[in-house]
């Protein structure tokens, strides 16, 4: 079996690429990485600087180049408003039940995306797509595209579109945040090389919605959180 890893730079796709690694050995797992248009492309340079710390294969692929998300007024992309700060409900009830950091079909778009690298790279063998949504960020459909309906529906699709080769793994569906560190400490996963902030800069902002929920996650666990953020 083949592992392809969607792999943002962050906590929760970090530990896909754990357990991909662990399941299959690290010659057998590929991860690949996206430019969608976002502000903060610190989280590239993460990935592949996770990539090295496994000896896996690694690619980067260019959404932004199709300007498919233009017009958007998502606060992650370049040209949008400032960063949101806040916790996802806070946000939503600020937006009329959408969080000013959901990024237009970002999921649907990065799994077609990466199913169509699978087959490229491993046109003849079964695969395994991972992915790292989790029950936190599906939440009151804070992020509708990482619910475990619209995983179900992608896993279909996907299987169907590429001959019944490539299978989506979303392993942390119905899993929390905590759940998900709980889950890479016991495989050791890197985190020191993560960087989930929305922010850019060398410490986390430690006040948007995913850096409130790193922080719990790891708090959750009993332990420091290993990148570091402002006091």
């Amino acid at each position: 079996m083949k592992a392809i890893v969607l792999n943002s730079g962050g906590v929760d796709s970090t530990t896909c690429v754990g357990i991909a690694v662990d399941r299959y050995g690290k010659e057998n797992v590929t991860t690949v990485s996206a430019y969608y248009g976002q502000k903060n492309d610190k989280e590239l340079s993460c990935a592949e600087k996770i990539a090295e710390r496994y000896g896996v294969a690694h690619r980067m692929i260019d959404l932004a180049s199709t300007h498919i998300m233009d017009g958007s007024d998502c606060t992650l992309l370049q040209g949008g408003k400032d960063i949101a700060h806040g916790t996802y409900a806070e946000q939503m009830a600020e937006r009329d039940g959408k969080v000013a950091t959901y990024v237009p079909f970002r999921n649907g778009l990065l799994l077609a995306a990466v199913a169509a690298v699978a087959q490229s790279v491993y046109p003849h063998e079964e695969c395994e797509l991972y992915i790292g949504a989790h029950a936190d960020d599906a939440a009151g459909d804070a992020y509708p595209d990482r619910s475990p309906e619209f995983m179900k529906a992608m896993g279909k699709a996907i299987e169907l579109g590429s001959y019944g080769l490539v299978h989506l793994k979303a392993p942390f569906v119905n899993l929390d945040k905590a759940g998900v560190v709980a889950w890479g400490l016991k495989l050791h996963v890197p985190y020191e090389l993560t960087w989930s902030c929305y922010e850019g800069g060398n410490v986390q902002c430690d006040v948007c919605g995913t850096c409130l929920d790193h922080k719990k996650a790891f708090a959750a666990n009993g332990v420091a959180d290993p990148v570091p953020c402002r006091q």
